[in-house]
């Protein structure tokens, strides 16, 4: 796997011999269970895989190499939305004069005919809508030569090209406001019909219009803005495949591809399954497998909480929560700040979408056991800070 040049005050000497030793004994990283250790009377367990993805230091080495390049000449430097989904990472960018264009659900926060050929433009991880390509390419910004697109998110539009090419319509299994599933969106519909669900029983209401062919204008208020121009149900849903999100839960997107093709099998039950369903189960990005697959194998531990480190933002570390708040108490934090002292931690609800304070969340026994993962866009150094503060509260 390659290695990215990317600054020092992201890592973590700590986490970087965690990691280390790891690696050296489970070269084929085949080996899910979590890896303990003993800091300040605290038993921790931390996953086999968390923190910085391929994709994520492939965006932060790009942003960073763009600033080294032109600090000393008159160019103005943009992110078109935040690079990632993490305020640590895009606050260190600001502060290296990069601003942003647009905030993470669209809104406009610099006019685009305010740039001209001495602004330098860098695409964001997630990617971004051939619309947006296009207005910042009329204005004559440098957009082609810094595209910092995770090559996995590029990985899902080339499969959805390849399957337009086929005669197969694309489904996405992604979150509709998330930057990446609509460029994802604009970038499949390009070529083929598209179609975005969210989760296994959008999965289903769309298995009762394909089992159906209902032309009534109950799928098209029910998905608005949410399928491509022209959609047409009744000719459009006879052949599909299924992409995803990459941050998607893994299991979910498996579980909605095998649905769907007992669904297009069943109504097509004398033709061959490829004749109306594409297996496209590689366009699961592996990083969001083995940090989930770490996670759930981690959960076989007893513990007394669970903390998991990720922007609140962050569709892959709210998955990663959901995972383990099935097994227990679990905190999402986005950083060593969130624990204000060994009886109040603030932490984000993905149930409600709003930070809420808990008491008394670190047990009162000497030696407490918690688990730790973080997300893809995670620093190791906030990891480190996360776990030096609970050994703090510890000895208050």
């Amino acid at each position: 796997m390659r290695q990215f040049d990317i600054p020092s005050f992201y890592k973590s000497d700590y986490i970087n011999a965690i990691k280390n030793k790891r690696n050296a004994t489970d070269k084929l990283k085949k080996d899910f269970t979590p890896t303990f250790f003993e800091k300040g009377g605290v038993h921790f367990y931390i996953a086999r895989f968390f923190g910085f993805c391929y994709g994520v230091e492939n965006a932060i080495e790009i942003a960073c190499k763009v600033v080294d390049e032109y600090k000393n000449q008159n160019k103005k430097i943009y992110l078109l939305s935040e690079i990632i989904h993490n305020d640590f990472v895009n606050t260190m960018l600001y502060d290296q004069g990069i601003r942003f264009l647009y905030d993470t659900i669209g809104n406009s926060l610099i006019p685009l005919d305010t740039l001209d050929d001495h602004a330098v433009v860098i695409i964001p991880a997630f990617g971004t809508t051939v619309a947006v390509q296009n207005k910042i390419k009329e204005r004559g910004a440098l957009i082609k030569q810094y595209d910092a697109t995770c090559p996995f998110v590029k990985k899902v539009w080339n499969k959805g090209e390849q399957l337009s090419a086929k005669g197969y319509t694309t489904i996405v299994h992604g979150k509709w406001h998330h930057e990446e599933t609509k460029a994802t969106f604009s970038q499949i519909s390009q070529h083929t019909p598209v179609l975005v669900i969210e989760n296994l029983k959008e999965a289903q209401l769309l298995a009762s219009y394909i089992v159906t062919s209902n032309t009534n204008t109950d799928f098209y208020d029910y998905f608005n803005n949410r399928y491509s121009a022209h959609f047409d149900i009744k000719k459009d849903l006879n052949k599909i495949g299924v992409v995803n999100q990459t941050t998607q839960l893994a299991s979910e997107t498996k579980k909605i591809i095998a649905y769907l093709k007992d669904v297009m099998h069943k109504k097509f039950p004398h033709d061959p399954v490829a004749d109306h369903f594409a297996d496209t189960k590689d366009t699961l990005c592996y990083a969001t497998n083995d940090n989930q697959n770490a996670l759930i194998a981690m959960l076989d531990t007893p513990a007394d909480l669970a903390i998991i480190i990720g922007g609140f933002k962050s569709s892959n570390t709210s998955h990663l929560v959901e995972l383990c708040e099935e097994k227990l108490q679990t905190y999402y934090i986005d950083g060593a700040d969130c624990i204000q002292d060994k009886s109040r931690i603030q932490h984000f609800s993905i149930h409600t979408k709003a930070v809420q304070e808990s008491c008394n969340w670190l047990p009162a026994h000497k030696h407490p056991t918690i688990l730790l993962s973080s997300g893809a866009s995670t620093p190791d150094i906030l990891v480190e800070e996360v776990i030096d503060k609970i050994v703090a509260c510890i000895d208050q």
